[in-house]
């Protein structure tokens, strides 16, 4: 593994403990530009892992709390009269950074979340009759509460697609609660300090680049996703049923960003079927869109990935 992923890692382990798969995810989002959706219950660290993120990082970092009175201008900033000059001016909002935390951003109702929709996409912002470019790297990081909490509002479907990675974190075990919990009474928590910049990061991103995929796993890649819309032509009648909308090109984009990130998180330098394994339902779990006799029979996407996993040979 790359000395400087190990150092990264030191550094956020500093302020979490476990969520690996978590780490993980946020550090193939940072590889990748991909934005990561963390969706969990209160209390697993969600917030404190991208923080620790951000603080081992030589990066501008701004946080956004979702809430219900949230207006799209408190996130992209708003055309200020200037009464004095009796003109307008540009207050730029939180936006405008290189990683956004958008902290329980299903708190807020969709016209807020959408004002995030352009900036995830296209890297800017438009206030008023005017774009601004937004400097790279930029990364949103968005944690949310599983829908079925009281004051949550569902994501509009847009709006995931642009995510790379929607990741369920889980509870730790037994015994790293156990640590957590001695570390929190008694205060015990080291400092995270940054040990990554924006040019070493530049130099990493172009690394994961450079990892090979062989045109076999490209195309099995794009099996996989074509089956998600199209199931019958694939043997799946079973599941035909239970999706509505299959995954997006953008799935295929970020497929085929995020298993040369994970290939180099491994420390290797080509691509196997082991990396789209470990991240395939990440990657897909948020963009296929189930019909209502799924969500009757509570079968989950997780549930059609797996099926689709196993029908698609591997190359």
């Amino acid at each position: 593994m790359n000395e400087k992923i190990v150092e990264l890692k030191k550094e956020i382990s500093k302020a979490v403990i476990g969520q690996d798969s978590m780490i993980d995810a946020l550090l193939i989002g940072l590889l990748t530009s991909g934005h990561i959706l963390l969706e969990g219950v209160p209390g697993l660290a969600k917030t404190t892992t991208v923080k620790a993120l951000a603080n081992s990082l030589d990066l501008d970092f701004k946080r956004v709390q979702f809430t219900p009175d949230l207006l799209p201008s408190d996130i992209i900033g708003a055309q200020i009269y200037n009464m004095k000059t009796a003109d307008f001016s540009i207050k730029k909002g939180p936006v405008f950074t290189n990683l956004l935390l958008a902290d329980e951003i299903n708190r807020a109702p969709a016209k807020v979340q959408s004002a995030l929709l352009e900036v995830m996409q296209e890297r800017q912002v438009t206030i008023a009759e005017h774009s601004f470019k937004i400097e790279k790297p930029f990364l949103v990081l968005a944690t949310q509460n599983p829908i079925e909490q009281e004051g949550a509002y569902l994501l509009p479907e847009a709006q995931l697609d642009r995510f790379m990675f929607k990741i369920v974190v889980g509870y730790n075990s037994k015994e790293e609660e156990y640590e957590i919990a001695s570390k929190v009474a008694a205060d015990a928590f080291e400092t995270v300090n940054a040990v990554l910049n924006m040019q070493e990061l530049s130099l990493l991103q172009e690394e994961v680049k450079k990892v090979h995929m062989d045109k076999q796993l490209e195309e099995y890649i794009v099996d996989i996703i074509f089956a998600s819309r199209n199931p019958l032509e694939y043997g799946l009648e079973e599941i035909a049923d239970y999706i509505q909308f299959g995954a997006s090109p953008r799935a295929t984009i970020d497929m085929f960003k995020a298993v040369k990130a994970k290939a180099f998180l491994r420390g290797k330098d080509h691509v196997s079927p082991v990396d789209i394994a470990l991240v395939i339902k990440d990657v897909l779990r948020h963009r296929i869109i189930l019909s209502y006799e799924a969500e009757a029979m509570n079968i989950t996407t997780d549930d059609i990935i797996s099926k689709i996993i196993k029908q698609i040979p591997i190359p």
